[in-house]
């Protein structure tokens, strides 16, 4: 065989080559090499391929099923190694990022300083959205900045529950007809501006107000045009508040693909495809989020920039409430991005992805450890059912009746179920939004096991499934696809006229009430 000599240009390149390895790593410079863009979505690979271990993934998707996840996406060097849906959720319904929407505020944030439209993160909050009287106004107040916002260090009082509660505040906000208004009027903590981390939506609530009025149009549209837009992403539904500002601190949804472009665009320190959307020194700082979050659940946890972070294992994330996370890890050129029903270790999380990596390079094919993921892959994504009783003499009796409910910590208002051939349910329950204190949900119910499915909506859809577990009580089971909730109800009936609903209120609390038939 003929073998081509290398000429100097080849010696060079390999010299280049060699200096490169040496001084970025070999994970760096297959990045850089590889200019993987997930354009119009993103390419597939095997984990072997990508340098991990399809066994150890198994493991990292078995323990989201014990977390009642609803996606797992993991990506490395550019490529999706890992897509997992857990029934009844499928990856084209959009899922609610909850407080992950804090992060694509603070991008926003990022751009508008990158432009100059923010002169500087510690510009006073107060010069930005205070178009009126704000109460409690003191020299703390004064020197509340958009970087204290961005940290959680703004000192305002605020009660939201963050290791556990009532989450006071934002219930008053989401009563209140004005939400900047209300953040803005609240009195000052004992704890100045700057020295002490306390989460706050509200703090990302304003954030969304301030660009707002810096872009000179409205939150939703300008991430559609300068973050959204560029990296293929339609524009996603956007929860408001009663002025019309994008809520900052929760609302947002996005499909798990494109939560992972938003954690590769950090992964590719605010470059996508040759074009820098986002300043490389912001990430920079994200990436080494040095405020404590003073979390008793783990210690090590940082904050910066409506980031948290791990700093030991060198990750960031945005989260939101049950495990909404877009995580990323750029010692090893990965992204993850997971939606789950219910709380998750952080750490667990990074550890398993992490221990899946055995290589920067390719490893040999692996067929047993390709079929045992892909074995796991398929025990979450196919429903099973669950056993059910059979119906009793009083299903027929309460059938179609309305019972209603006084004021609850269930927020049900009334509640009916159909038990004929086409079995459904038709609920009221109470907002607590003025302007629109109502919400009257419908659908059908499965009585054999297997949920049943509403229409798909801008919040996406009920899977509801019950059975009788004795003569007089029936269990519901209503997982709230794309919204990452659950939840489990009983209600035992006393003759046909009269009914005790018992669930778990969004504290934990168990609540018992009850309820009676009317028309």
């Amino acid at each position: 065989m003929h073998h081509k000599r290398p000429d100097v240009a080849d010696l060079v390149r390999s010299g280049v080559l060699l200096l490169m390895v040496v001084c970025f790593g070999a994970t760096e410079l297959r990045a850089a090499e590889a200019s993987v863009w997930p354009i119009p979505d993103w390419q597939v690979s095997s984990p072997e391929e990508e340098g991990m271990d399809s066994a150890e993934l198994a493991k990292v998707v078995a323990y989201g099923k014990s977390k009642s996840f609803d996606s797992l996406l993991i990506t490395r060097h550019g490529r999706i190694v890992l897509d997992a849906y857990y029934a009844p959720y499928t990856g084209d319904i959009p899922h609610n990022l909850n407080s992950a929407t804090k992060s694509m505020v603070s991008s926003l944030v990022a751009m508008l300083r990158k432009d100059g439209v923010l002169d500087r993160f510690e510009h006073p909050v107060l010069d930005v959205v205070a178009d009126g009287d704000v109460a409690n106004v003191d020299e703390g107040k004064k020197s509340i900045t958009v970087q204290h916002l961005l940290d959680m260090t703004s000192g305002l009082e605020w009660d939201e529950g963050f290791e556990g509660g009532r989450e006071q505040s934002m219930i008053d906000m989401r009563r209140s007809p004005d939400w900047v208004k209300f953040i803005l009027d609240r009195p000052m903590s004992s704890h100045a501006p700057g020295e002490l981390f306390y989460y706050n939506s509200g703090n990302s609530h304003l954030l969304s107000a301030i660009v707002t009025k810096l872009a000179g149009t409205a939150t939703a549209t300008y991430a559609n045009a300068r973050l959204f837009g560029p990296l293929g992403i339609a524009p996603p539904f956007w929860r408001r508040d009663p002025q019309g500002i994008a809520i900052g601190g929760f609302g947002l949804s996005l499909r798990p693909h494109d939560m992972a472009k938003i954690g590769y665009l950090y992964l590719r320190r605010g470059e996508w495809a040759g074009q820098q959307l986002l300043p490389s020194e912001w990430v920079d700082t994200v990436s080494h989020a040095t405020i404590s979050m003073n979390a008793r659940a783990d210690s090590s946890l940082t904050y910066h920039n409506q980031f948290w972070a791990l700093p030991d294992r060198h990750v960031f994330m945005a989260v939101g409430y049950h495990c909404q996370v877009i995580m990323v890890f750029p010692d090893l050129d990965i992204v993850a991005a997971m939606t789950a029903k219910d709380f998750c270790s952080f750490r667990r999380m990074a550890e398993g992805i992490s221990g899946a990596v055995k290589s920067d390079t390719p490893l040999p094919a692996d067929p047993d450890a390709a079929h045992l993921l892909a074995d796991a892959v398929s025990d979450v994504t196919t429903e099973k059912p669950t056993e059910v009783g059979p119906a009793p003499q009083i299903a027929s009796m309460i059938s179609g009746k309305t019972y209603r409910f006084a004021d609850n910590a269930l927020d049900v208002r009334s509640l009916s179920l159909s038990f004929t051939d086409r079995p459904g349910y038709a609920v009221e329950i109470d907002t607590h939004n003025p302007a629109n204190p109502v919400i009257q949900m419908r659908g059908p119910i499965g009585l054999d096991g297997v949920y049943r499915k509403s229409e798909l909506t801008s919040f996406g859809l009920r899977a509801v499934k019950g059975t009788w577990v004795s003569g007089d009580t029936f269990a519901v089971d209503v997982q709230y696809v794309g919204l990452g909730e659950q939840q489990k109800f009983s209600l035992s009936f006393s003759g046909n006229d009269k009914v005790v609903l018992r669930g778990k209120a969004r504290s934990g609390r168990e609540i018992a009430v009850d309820g009676e038939a009317g028309g």
